[in-house]
């Protein structure tokens, strides 16, 4: 096994191994990211490998009390899952492969959290279509109104509400 290669490995472990993680040095990864790092990176093929294998293996390599692996205890678990990935080749040969798969890798994050595009959902959020109270909460533009949309102000102007001629009164006054 070239160096190079180990190196290779070495840095797309360290990635996934912080990846979702604020605090994480890159030295450990946890469960949830070696699942991820295997799925992403297709050790986890539906057939061969399951995610329930890659969840046994890292049982089985991880210290006894212990939540992380290291990149030791990483490479012993692509060592036990090779052979089951690449069945009918030689342990070496195997490890090769996956080490291939694994190289040059990043924790995939694109298109998990994509906005919702249907017809139900754009016609429920059209403030066009609104009707009675919800209607009074957006402007012609259909940009929300804020909290003059959502309270009722008190109008003091001493007139009852609703009333057309508002305001008129000082006119008629000066008329007679």
């Amino acid at each position: 096994m070239a160096e190079a290669s180990l190196a290779e490995v070495e840095t797309s472990f360290q990635k996934f191994a912080v990846h979702g993680d604020t605090k994480a040095t890159g030295k450990e990864m946890n469960g949830k990211n070696f699942a991820k790092m295997c799925k992403d990176c297709h050790i986890i093929d539906g057939k061969n490998v399951t995610t329930t294998d890659v969840d046994i293996v890292f049982s089985k390599v991880k210290a006894k009390l212990a939540r992380v692996i290291t990149f030791d205890q990483f490479n012993q678990a692509l060592t036990e899952l090779a052979p089951k990935r690449f069945k009918g080749k030689s342990k070496e040969e195997a490890l090769q492969q996956l080490y291939g798969l694994v190289v040059g890798k990043e924790p995939a994050n694109v298109g998990i959290t994509k906005a919702a595009k249907a017809a139900a959902v754009d016609r429920l959020t059209d403030t066009a279509k609104y009707t009675g109270s919800h209607k009074e909460r957006f402007d012609e533009s259909g940009k929300g109104k804020g909290k003059a949309g959502r309270e009722d102000i008190p109008d003091s102007s001493g007139y009852v509400a609703a009333y057309k001629g508002s305001g008129t009164y000082d006119e008629k006054v000066k008329d007679a």
